[in-house]
Formats: C-alpha cells, structure tokens, sequence
C-alpha cells in the first residue's frame, strides 16, 4: 500500500513538473514579445512551480524512506516540511510579483499583443485540469505536499485568469489602459500570497504535532475500546508524520489484573487498532489503573 501511494504521489508531482516546465518557458517568451508583464509573471509563477515540484519529488522519496537509529520514528516529517518550503516560495513569488507589478503601474509601457490572450486562455484550461488532478490524488494519497503543490496549479490559473481580464480590459480600453494587466498582476500576486500563507500554516501544523482530526480519534478510542479487559480509554493522542499516524493511548484495566495479563492486552489494544487502520505505523499502550484518577505526571 505504501508502495502504491509513493507512486501515485510521484505520478502526478512528474506530471506537474513536465507540465510547469513547458509553461513557463512558454508564457515568458510569451509575455516578453507580446509586452505583457502580467504573462510574464505569470511565467515567473510557473518557474517557481518547477522547483516546488522538484522539492515535493525529494520530500515524498525522503519521507518513505524506514525508520533508522537517528531517526526511529521515521522520516515522515519530510513531507511536510518540503509543503512548508513550497509554500515560503508561493509567498516570496507573490511578493516578486506584486513589487514589479506597482512598478510597471508607475512606468508607462507599451500595450499588450492580442495574442496573448489565446496563451493564457490554453494555460487556464491546462492548469485548472491539472489541479483538479493532483487535489483529488493528494487526498487519496493523504499528503500535504502534494495537496501544496496542487494549489501551485491552482495558484497559477488564477494568475492567469487575472492576467487574462486585465490583457482584454486594455485591449478593449485602447491608449491609457496599458496598465490593466499589472494591475491584474497586483490582483494575482495577492491571491497567492493568501495561498502561501495558508499552506504554510496546514504545513506547520502537521510539523508541530496538531491535535489529529476527531473523527481519527473517535476511530482509535472505538478499537481499543473494543479489546475484552479495557475498562475505559483515558487518553489519545494522535499525531501525523507525513502518510503515518503515531498513537499514544492510555487504557483503564482492571486494578487487580496481574502485569502478565495487563501486556497481554496492551499487546492486543496495539494489534487491533494498527489492524484497523492501516495509517497508523505506531501505538504506544500506557496501563492504567481503572477506578483511579492520574497521577500528576500524566
């Protein structure tokens, strides 16, 4: 199963990756000849797109990689730390972008050539496509990175959507309107920082151990509470590492129970629950004393 998530997570990240290199070469160029600086950022977001790629590729072959002795948990975190770099660099662009769009605002330049249009109308369509692709196949393969580098594509339809309306704006406005397709730049540039910053902060969650989503826990309390002798489930703590769930679990036995008896069923709580959920790559089983409140410690 693991095996088939690494493929189908690289699948789409290759297609990504061949996709954004052909659009940014073709829209700079593009965008240079026609005078369009929208385009041209537009290019510039697609470039950035190419390396987001390449840094997703190397976190998701990182993050398969097993646990070893610097390492015992694993290497999960890979992942979301490339969704956190993807993302710094969704907000550095968007930064790039809107600096250079005020600046073509204040500069006159000439207008844009119509032409443009029908390149930014086909990235559009190519784009929006392969978002909806690599969003449904992140959720599939339950990865932040590659759900961070579906809003690339996401981000970069929009810059084009944007650059779209404010080419035809100056197209149709004719002299004193060259300036609608940085403007429409400045409008693309802040939907990807909203973007960026939105994805950088999924990313740190899962980096900083959030509390897993409740229907997770519900499903973990629901097995081991199943297992004959667990009294009550205490606590449940959950926590993510890339495609890997980690579950520390407190369970109530009986207080008289020998400790033979009491690892026995903290063997089978682990069993079921790992049984049930294929995710979860580790459960830590704490006994404790059913009747009996916690001690301060816990």
């Amino acid at each position: 199963m693991e095996t088939d998530r690494l493929k189908r997570s690289l699948r789409v990240t290759f297609i990504g990756l061949i996709v954004n290199t052909v659009l940014a070469g073709g829209k700079t160029v593009a965008g240079v000849v026609g005078h369009s600086h929208a385009l041209v950022a537009d290019g510039v977001e697609s470039l950035a797109d190419v390396f987001s790629s390449v840094i997703v590729w190397r976190g998701l072959v990182v993050a398969k990689e097993p646990a070893d002795k610097d390492h015992p948990y694993g290497h999960g975190k890979a992942e979301p730390i490339a969704a956190a770099v993807v993302a710094t660099m969704l907000v550095f662009a968007a930064t790039w972008i809107g600096i250079t769009a005020v600046r073509e605002i204040l500069t006159p330049h000439s207008m844009p050539a119509p032409f443009t249009l029908f390149v930014l109308l086909g990235v559009v369509l190519v784009k929006e496509t392969l978002f909806r692709h690599v969003i449904k196949e992140s959720a599939a393969v339950d990865s932040t990175a590659v759900e961070t580098d579906a809003w690339h594509h996401r981000s970069d339809a929009l810059t084009s959507a944007a650059a779209f309306i404010g080419i035809a704006v100056a197209l149709i406005g004719g002299p004193g309107y060259e300036a609608a397709d940085d403007w429409a730049a400045l409008f693309a540039a802040g939907i990807i920082a909203w973007n960026g910053s939105r994805l950088f902060r999924n990313a740190a969650n899962e980096l900083m151990d959030v509390k897993a989503d409740p229907e997770i826990e519900k499903q973990v309390r629901s097995l081991g509470g199943a297992v004959e002798g667990v009294k009550d489930i205490e606590k449940c703590l959950i926590r993510k590492a890339g495609p890997n769930l980690f579950v520390d679990i407190h369970v109530q036995v009986d207080p008289q129970m020998t400790v033979l008896r009491a690892h026995d069923i903290a063997h089978k709580v682990k069993d079921k629950i790992k049984g049930g959920m294929p995710q979860v790559e580790d459960v830590l089983v704490h006994i404790e004393p059913h009747g009996h409140h916690a001690s301060s410690h816990d």
